[in-house]
């Protein structure tokens, strides 16, 4: 099996500049960066917020890092201590070592971050592939997390083309002029090609060579497993799956999870509607 990693040492150190260049924009704010052993490789934590409390654990989408919470860190770190991750296999800060073969490697992952964290009663925040990547925790390793809140997550539908046309014409129009991506974005329903220094990072990452598993669809014994409060944000037009399908399926197997279909956002949706998915963060966790 492979490890994800950069073709060569010039594509690595292109991104490297790209994405010291880019955490120094976008996150001007005091933080302090943990390089963290586990047994898939070292994994980049940044820590912002008050020394006291159950921390927000915030987990990126595919392709991402922790950068992609920019417009999130201030108004969280507000309440609650921070930390951002750059998910191993991911292009950013973290290096991996070992294969992650499937979701329960994922998982085993996570829970030995938390553990070299200390923590144990984490607020886990995950985005598309960071959602699936919180589930397969609490599903093999329950006891760390405190709750969950789980935006736009993969893990119910396979991966099929309405899903990767809208990541190719979301990457297309990231590449035209500057004055044609507003309506471009609209067009494609990807906010997220609006995010310039992010879809700078994006293009500086073409040299890495992305190894972790797909997310295959949860089963019905793994979902009823979810014993901790779980808030599923959803986007009406996500291209990732029939959000109204998830729904009905959380309601039958998980009643106790609460779920939120919002209208007009698609997969997304942390970019479609930052406010809102502050607003229910904090809501999840207490402010």
């Amino acid at each position: 099996m492979r490890i994800s990693q950069f073709k060569n040492d010039r594509a690595r150190d292109r991104f490297r500049t790209a994405y010291e260049r880019t955490l120094a924009d976008l996150w001007p704010g005091p933080r302090t960066a943990l390089d963290l052993p586990t047994a898939f490789g070292t994994t980049r934590v940044y820590r912002t917020g008050p020394r006291n409390g159950e921390p927000i654990v915030l987990l990126p989408g595919s392709g991402g890092n922790a950068l992609m919470w920019h417009r999130y860190i201030d108004a969280l770190a507000e309440h609650r201590p921070v930390l951002a991750v750059d998910t191993v296999g991911e292009p950013g800060a973290s290096v991996q070592t070992a294969p992650m073969a499937d979701g329960r490697d994922g998982a085993a992952w996570l829970d030995q971050l938390l553990a070299a964290l200390d923590v144990t009663d984490a607020h886990l925040v995950g985005c598309s592939y960071g959602g699936w990547l919180a589930l397969n925790h609490q599903i093999h390793h329950p006891g760390r997390a405190a709750s969950l809140t789980l935006v736009d997550p993969a893990g119910f539908a396979d991966f099929g083309a309405r899903f990767y046309t809208w990541l190719i014409a979301g990457a297309l129009a990231a590449t035209a002029p500057r004055p044609l991506r507003p309506p471009l974005a609209r067009l494609v329903g990807n906010s997220a090609v609006l995010e310039r220094e992010l879809m700078g990072l994006m293009r500086a990452s073409t040299g890495f060579r992305r190894a972790l598993p797909v997310p295959p669809v949860f089963s019905d014994e793994e979902l009823r497993r979810l014993r901790v409060p779980a808030l599923f944000l959803l986007g009406a037009r996500s291209a990732m799956h029939d959000s109204r399908k998830v729904a009905d399926r959380l309601g039958e197997l998980v009643p106790a999870a609460r779920v939120e279909i919002v209208p007009g956002a698609g997969h997304a949706l942390p970019t479609d509607r930052p406010d809102l998915v502050a607003d229910r963060i904090l809501g999840s966790v207490g402010r």
